[in-house]
């Protein structure tokens, strides 16, 4: 009689290495939907920014549209409230990052709710992960998300004006090309917004595990007090241009010439320049020793 085969069963590392894996991914993102339920912030400033938005652009639309009979002069009237629509969210988004790392490890300090997240199996490193995935992440793609719908509001409305115009509104969308604008709108938010100024947020988060009192003083005092002495000792001013260059984003030959649009600036720096800037990984190297730092702090700092 045939005695059934065995098939052969997975080693016990990989038995024990994937339940790990998942229980990590769940209190990530436990830990995420914790960060955006105690700051509704993160959602409601860029809704609130679009908003406003939607109802400039609703109430300067008549006057915009007033004496435009082509299409070429539709589009070149209609593309910059577009490119000011989509800068005033991601510039709201990138206020709300700065605010919230500040506040992510010094606010459960100071109300002493830290002895209850500590009391969670959730360690540090997946805290202070899960807290500067917010700006670098989730800020980003939520700004994306909603200045696409508001665009696509305006959209909607400039072409109910076209229609009163009798202009093609067909022709019209062809050439406002929203679906590569998106993309190029998409690719910035991740790059600059995301990666490039990972030091910035890592150092926010930081103060943030550190400060006792004031952490926007203490934030952004360092780096003056750094510029002072530098001027005054020695008459230069590198340390400035330093920060000038990480705030200002990447530049290039191209970039470094005025662009007539932000479309065009935001195309001139393709991936290929973007992730052989040095200053991209000397930036995210200095992240991680500050995400570290925060890390260490958070496991020994006592409450405020």
């Amino acid at each position: 009689m045939n005695t059934p085969s065995k098939e052969p069963e997975a080693p016990l590392e990989s038995q024990v290495i994937v339940p790990e894996i998942v229980w990590a991914a769940r209190r990530m993102y436990w830990s995420i939907r914790r960060e955006l339920w105690e700051y509704r912030s993160i959602y409601i400033a860029p809704l609130a920014a679009a908003a406003v938005v939607l109802c400039g652009f609703l109430i300067a639309l008549p006057h915009h549209m007033r004496g435009v009979r082509t299409l070429d002069r539709a589009h070149e009237v209609l593309d910059r409230p577009y490119e000011l629509a989509a800068a005033l969210i991601m510039g709201t988004a990138f206020i709300v990052g700065i605010f919230y790392s500040l506040d992510a490890l010094y606010g459960e300090r100071r109300d002493r709710s830290i002895y209850f997240w500590k009391s969670l199996p959730v360690s540090d490193l997946v805290t202070v992960l899960s807290k500067v995935t917010i700006p670098l992440i989730i800020l980003p793609l939520l700004s994306f998300a909603i200045a696409i719908v508001t665009q696509f509001v305006m959209l909607l409305l400039s072409s109910v004006v076209l229609l009163g115009s009798g202009l093609s509104v067909g022709t019209f969308w062809v050439r406002m090309s929203f679906f590569h604008m998106s993309l190029m709108l998409l690719y910035h938010l991740l790059t600059v917004h995301g990666l490039w100024y990972a030091p910035l947020y890592g150092w926010l988060l930081l103060v943030s595990a550190w400060a006792r009192r004031a952490p926007f003083i203490w934030a952004f005092l360092p780096p003056f007090v750094i510029w002072g002495v530098e001027k005054i000792a020695f008459g230069t001013s590198y340390f400035a241009a330093m920060l000038q260059y990480r705030l200002t984003g990447p530049q290039t030959p191209t970039t470094r010439a005025p662009a007539d649009t932000l479309m065009d600036m935001v195309s001139a720096l393709t991936p290929a320049q973007f992730f052989s800037t040095p200053g991209l990984w000397i930036g995210l190297a200095i992240s991680a020793a500050f995400l570290a730092a925060a890390v260490r702090l958070r496991r020994y700092r006592e409450p405020i």
